[in-house]
């Protein structure tokens, strides 16, 4: 057996399609389609389900897949060390978080992290989109939605939780008890995350209508709100900290729990570790 061959097969089965496993290992759809056809010759058996509707892999196909992972991710480890070893720099640890977390919780503690490991380098990936930990897009994730997988080792981080805030500006000495949030403007959250919680509580509240300012990004929110763009929808903490004031509702926002999520294979390393336990930190 070729190991380009099963860490393909590894990929397909991951993403579910041999254009983007091809995509995602930097090789042509033919080429992707040959090693196919010398790991079925290898192994004798048919992996691959070729129909006028797309390909797919057959059942031994995906079992194969699944029991392929582990070596993806090691060979994805071997690379990354070789690499760190070509370019002389410090081991990296990729971490995946949205920008809010990056931005607020992460970037002011690296001070922290580095005095207790001046040699570890770290990326931080600003994403909203859910990546991989078995095909090592990442070594670590930090997500507001409980991640899913059996190959995951997952924790709770400290709970979060959005009001709504205006600034001193738009205030213009109003008690903020008395403001109608529903005469707006509210800026809020577009789709970007999916229906979440906080944007069901602004319904409940009858603010939807008042929305006009829609985005992903929560510095655009905080930004606008500090400028007196209206009313802002944002985490609690960095709110208060950028010294936004709180507006009243008849009743709070839900609690939000963020879960930090490393893949077993990595889990012990003790780069992984260390950055693990600094991200904890970080929300404590």
């Amino acid at each position: 057996m070729d190991i380009a061959e099963l860490t393909l097969l590894a990929a397909i089965g991951r993403l579910q399609s041999i254009s983007a496993a091809a995509r995602a290992r930097g090789i042509a759809i033919s080429t992707a389609t040959r090693r196919l056809d010398g790991l079925e010759a290898s192994l004798k058996l048919r992996l691959v389900d070729r129909r006028a509707d797309g390909t797919r892999l057959t059942a031994e196909g995906q079992r194969l897949a699944l029991l392929a992972e582990p070596l993806e991710a090691q060979i994805a480890s071997i690379e990354r060390a070789a690499a760190a070893m070509r370019s002389g720099g410090p081991p990296m640890v990729r971490v995946t978080a949205t920008e809010t977390i990056i931005a607020d919780r992460l970037a002011p503690a690296l001070p922290f992290l580095w005095a207790r490991h001046p040699d570890l380098g770290l990326t931080l990936q600003s994403q909203s989109a859910v990546v991989s930990l078995a095909g090592r897009e990442a070594d670590i994730a930090v997500r507001m939605v409980r991640p899913e997988g059996a190959a995951l080792i997952i924790r709770a981080l400290p709970v979060e939780q959005v009001a709504l805030f205006a600034s001193p500006l738009w205030l213009a000495g109003r008690d903020p008890a008395a403001i109608d949030a529903s005469q707006g403007p509210i800026l809020a959250y577009d789709d970007s995350y999916g229906r979440i919680p906080e944007m069901a509580w602004l319904a409940g509240l009858g603010l939807a209508p008042s929305v006009k300012l829609a985005t992903g990004s929560t510095r655009a929110l905080l930004l606008a709100t500090l400028a007196g763009a209206g009313i802002g929808l944002l985490p609690r903490r960095a709110a208060l900290a950028a010294g936004l004031i709180e507006l009243p509702t008849t009743t709070p926002a839900p609690l939000r729990t963020p879960w930090l999520a490393v893949h077993r294979d990595v889990h012990r390393l003790p780069a992984v570790r260390a950055v693990s336990r600094w991200i904890s930190a970080a929300f404590g």
